[in-house]
């Protein structure tokens, strides 16, 4: 008798940690993500990302929102980014670049390089250069809402023409079904930048 139901209760573990695998399974696994066409952004489309940037030690040294918005432009649509609007068209052109931010079709376990070359207003330049890795895909639930997400891991360097040098390690929550990531964080040289998206509005959703 003890041994039916030792045999019954190993049986239900069995299936327990089963149903758990497959579940796991099934939040890593997704069809590849392409990069979006121009098709698929609406008039009125809007993203509210709030951010806020930290010391080690506490102090605040950004804080604030980060609005994007689709509005209707001569020869199509446009992005409304800070005080500048970005025609879509350019924003969803082919990637060129060998080292992007995003290497299309993003799939779980995809590798690349990212690098970026960039000028601030003084003059000096600088170069950002990591390591990116897709580490799962998965409901991820930010101040927005709920939506499946690709984490992506960048890890690696930043530098400048004045000799700043520090390690930058990032992590972004790209959300195919928005068009966009829904959370980013960044750690370098004793500061921690974070951005959440805290409203999203598409006008065919309602």
């Amino acid at each position: 008798m003890n041994y039916f139901k030792i045999a019954s209760y190993l049986v239900k573990v069995i299936s327990i940690v089963l149903f758990y695998l497959l579940c796991s399974c099934s939040e890593n696994q997704a069809s590849l993500t392409e990069q979006p066409t121009l098709k698929d952004y609406t008039v009125g489309e809007q993203w509210i990302w709030e951010y806020k940037g930290v010391t080690t030690e506490g102090e605040v040294r950004s804080e604030g929102e980060d609005k994007r918005e689709i509005v209707q432009i001569d020869g199509g649509l446009g992005m409304v980014v800070a005080k500048d609007t970005v025609p879509v068209s350019d924003i969803v052109k082919p990637e060129e670049s060998k080292t992007p931010r995003y290497k299309w079709p993003i799939e779980v376990g995809k590798t690349w390089t990212y690098e970026k070359n960039w000028t601030s207003q003084d003059g000096t330049t600088g170069t950002q250069s990591q390591e990116a890795k897709v580490l799962s895909y998965k409901e991820e639930t930010v101040g927005a809402g709920t939506f499946m997400a690709y984490t992506i891991e960048y890890k690696g360097t930043v530098s400048n023409s004045r000799g700043y040098n520090a390690q930058t390690d990032e992590v972004w929550l790209y959300a195919p079904e928005i068009k966009n990531f829904i959370k980013m964080t960044q750690t370098q040289d004793g500061f921690v930048y974070n951005e959440e998206l805290i409203k999203y509005v598409n006008p065919n959703n309602k």
